[in-house]
């Protein structure tokens, strides 16, 4: 065979790997890595730009790293550290953090981004949170319940946490955002 008829199906085969490898990986944390949306992610912008000045966010479990990018590109003067435990979305998330720095048409963006995110892999369960000022989660009900004792122990005094979809147990809210998405996503803010 042609190297040519060969490389479509050597990509449906990495392609059929990948997927296996996502949903093994997915079984494996309870859930699936999922994007935030559009307005999702504008929503925890507002909330992280309404705390002032300079901070280390923390995103516990980043996934694609849609939420964190997004985050950085309208928050100036804070820094993102995203974990993630899953190979696929963290190189995707590593590429495209690469991808934002270096090649943005707007070359002020760029040198703004740069420095500001980093995606490495990581056990959400076992990092540390004691240098965050923000922890953002868009985690699933268990995590957010395994989460929250280490949150208690580990953030300093003034950090904050914002959670899309899922409420921290026993602990209560500052502010629930509802966002205007199909959804009706809710946005938890906590205050430690």
């Amino acid at each position: 065979m042609p190297i040519t008829e060969s490389i479509p199906w050597t990509i449906a085969l990495l392609i059929l790997l990948s997927a296996v490898w996502i949903v093994l990986v997915s079984w494996k944390n309870g859930i699936s890595p999922m994007p935030a949306s559009r307005t999702v992610r504008a929503a925890v912008a507002g909330e992280v730009n309404r705390i002032p000045g300079y901070a280390n966010i923390l995103e516990a479990g980043s996934g694609w790293g849609t939420l964190g990018l997004e985050v950085i590109r309208r928050c100036p003067g804070k820094r993102l550290t995203g974990i993630e435990n899953s190979s696929i979305p963290l190189w995707f998330s590593q590429l495209f953090a690469v991808v934002c720095t270096r090649f943005l048409p707007v070359k002020g963006e760029r040198e703004r981004l740069r420095g500001k995110i980093i995606f490495r892999r990581g056990d959400m369960y076992k990092s540390s949170f004691g240098d965050a000022d923000i922890v953002l989660c868009y985690l699933f009900p268990g995590a957010m319940e395994r989460l929250a004792p280490k949150l208690r122990q580990e953030l300093p005094p003034g950090a904050a946490v914002i959670s899309v979809c899922f409420a921290l147990p026993d602990k209560q809210p500052v502010r629930i955002i509802t966002c205007p998405d199909r959804l009706r996503t809710k946005v938890y803010v906590y205050s430690f």
